[in-house]
């Protein structure tokens, strides 16, 4: 069926994710997704919601997988690159036991920090190491540590897409065989699937890299994937080996 999404909907997917209809989104949220989000989930993501990026903010529905993947690999050492507000991180948090650690990697310390006082709030700051930096340099730091490769369980990236692969060739370093990796707005508002002259100007040059990410992590047979079109899109990998 032909996407019918105008340019103001490809700016902002959160308002219907990628179905049909707001109304469906909405269906879903109120009846699978709110119902069961945490109180200090949802203290964060309405207070987020009047911040000027919070597109950037992890979709509720993707957040929702994402926590029960957590659980369902038993995750403890975790890396996040792209925090934004935290809302994805204190997912994190409260889905991994009490002596669990997240390394969250950010450029920018002031917008995690309007979600820190929820965060500390739920007793989860303790979980958290958080690192004010570009991710190439952390990631290649802990690298430096033998000790570090295949220790940790689970990554989940939503940052730079034009350094995703360089992020998936160093993170799957750092996971274990068994662990997983996710990648989000791997569908980019739907605009992979567009002809590029229909996609908004200001979307493109990520589109581009989305596309070639996409493309090569179809033909890397070290993980299993998994495309699943919740919030954005997010592409899930199993390293294999």
């Amino acid at each position: 069926m032909e996407n019918t999404m105008n340019n103001n909907s490809l700016l902002n997917p959160n308002d219907k994710g990628l179905l049909q209809s707001t109304e469906l989104y909405q269906y879903i949220l109120e009846t699978s997704v709110y119902p069961r989000e945490p109180a200090p989930l949802q203290e964060l993501r309405i207070a987020t919601a009047s911040h000027p990026g919070s597109i950037m903010s992890t979709a509720p529905d993707a957040a929702q997988l994402m926590g029960m993947l957590l659980k369902l690999v038993n995750a403890k050492k975790t890396i996040e690159i792209g925090v934004y507000t935290g809302y994805s991180l204190l997912l994190t948090a409260l889905s991994i036991p009490d002596d669990g650690k997240v390394i969250a990697i950010d450029v920018d310390r002031e917008t995690y920090e309007l979600g820190l006082p929820i965060i500390r709030k739920a007793g989860l700051e303790h979980k958290i190491n958080f690192i004010e930096s570009q991710a190439i340099p952390v990631l290649d730091k802990l690298l430096q540590n033998v000790e570090n490769e295949g220790s940790f369980d689970f990554a989940f990236v939503d940052a730079d897409k034009e350094n995703y692969w360089n992020y998936h060739e160093r993170l799957l370093k750092l996971v274990k065989v068994g662990g997983l990796i996710i990648f989000d707005n791997t569908l980019w508002g739907g605009t992979v699937a567009r002809p590029e002259e229909a996609v908004p100007g200001i979307m493109r040059d990520a589109r581009t890299s989305i596309l070639e990410f996409n493309k090569s992590i179809s033909a890397d047979h070290r993980v299993e994937i998994s495309a699943a079109p919740l919030g954005d899109g997010m592409t899930i990998c199993r390293r294999i080996y």
